[in-house]
């Protein structure tokens, strides 16, 4: 593994299901130990109950509100605040602010390739208008997920 610098305008934007995904990392980058990306979301936008076999994630809330559901555990972090969600629980997130925008860390690595796999490069740097046809068939969605070792549990936490 060799060190990097990525300056903000080098880093991959994509985006991804309604949201926008900027990697400050790739697997690919740090010989698979971790991606690290920053997303920004508009109110509602919510991912699936899933769970990872492969890779823990971490979440730091850069601005707005998330909540984020753990193996049944309902958090509500504050601007700053991190939550660890390991391997193997479920969970799920929802954004609950107009605006929310975080980091999410996967480690080890190769979880990114999902992202990539299902987004389209950002036209912009900015949260995509919402368009259904911009959305994936969502047993496509499934099948991709359980490929990067993943497993969607149920819909998004109303």
């Amino acid at each position: 593994m060799k060190p990097f610098l990525h300056e903000p305008q080098d880093c991959r934007a994509i985006w991804h299901m309604g949201a926008l995904m900027v990697f400050r990392a790739t697997s690919a980058d740090t010989d698979n130990a971790f991606w690290l990306a920053e997303q920004t979301s508009n109110r509602g936008y919510a991912s699936p109950v899933h769970v990872h076999s492969r890779e823990d994630e971490t979440f730091v809330v850069l601005d707005g509100e998330l909540s984020i559901e753990i193996d049944g555990v309902l958090y509500r972090p504050g601007v700053g605040s991190t939550v660890f969600a390991p391997r193997g629980l479920p969970h799920s997130y929802k954004v609950e602010s107009d605006q929310a925008r975080w980091l999410v860390l996967g480690t080890p690595g190769g979880f990114d390739g999902w992202f990539f796999e299902t987004g389209k490069p950002a036209e912009r740097p900015e949260v995509p208008e919402f368009n259904p046809a911009d959305f994936p068939d969502f047993g496509e969605v499934i099948a991709s997920v359980e490929r990067f070792g993943g497993k969607v549990l149920g819909p998004p936490r109303a």
